[in-house]
């Protein structure tokens, strides 16, 4: 049982020694940046794009996507509140104690590496040839178990849990497992039982829930 700031722990804490309300509005702005890009891109997409353009057809879908980029950083804010709680309470559960404050902004911080497969899809698709369609756009998630599937032999309620299901998720765990053991001070195995035992259990009963429900 580890009391004292490993090397690791220190070095972490060493390199997340910055202004976190600075990197948090960063964060909201590369989100908002590339979703508004990836966005455009998925109406360019569409058939007939300038012509229903300029018939006024997209204002609902204008206004649904006003609607997300305003509610962005509230999604952002719930999505830590809520990881960090149920990492929390796992650790309750285990009998060890960690700061709540600190734990939800390593989870913020955390939370940097899903910038990568936004910012990859926009890459990806930001010449669209014309053979690409909207749902090819909206439903591309990179190096998830979605990439490797024929989504036409999958049903649509896997369509989700598959792309949830990603290398960028499982670097996000490992995150979480060295953010637990900075911020506890409680070995990496520790650390690990903490991570599996609650987020991951939720993240999975999440997606099983989801499967189970979906219509």
């Amino acid at each position: 049982m580890s009391q004292t700031s490993s090397p690791i722990s220190q070095r972490i804490e060493a390199n997340l020694d910055f202004d976190k309300r600075l990197f948090f509005l960063i964060l909201v702005i590369l989100y908002l940046l590339v979703r508004y890009v990836t966005n455009d891109l998925i109406l360019q997409s569409i058939p007939g794009y300038e012509k229903l353009e300029s018939e006024g057809s997209f204002m609902i879908f204008h206004i649904f996507n006003a609607l997300n980029y305003l509610w962005t950083p509230f999604a952002l804010l719930w999505k830590f509140t809520a990881t960090s709680f149920v990492i929390w309470l796992g650790a309750f559960g285990f009998g060890y104690k960690a700061p709540f404050i600190r734990l939800w902004q390593f989870v913020m911080v955390a939370e940097f590496i899903f910038i990568f497969p936004e910012l990859i899809k926009m890459l990806v698709y930001i010449k669209p040839s014309d053979s690409v369609s909207y749902e090819e756009i909206r439903d591309y998630y990179p190096l998830s178990l979605f990439s490797l599937v024929d989504p036409e032999n999958v049903a649509p309620k896997y369509h989700y849990p598959l792309r949830a299901i990603n290398l960028f998720e499982v670097i996000y765990i490992v995150f979480l497992i060295f953010g637990f053991h900075t911020v506890s001070r409680r070995t990496i195995a520790e650390s690990t039982f903490v991570i599996l035992f609650s987020y991951v259990l939720m993240f999975l009963l999440w997606l099983l829930f989801y499967s189970l429900v979906y219509k």
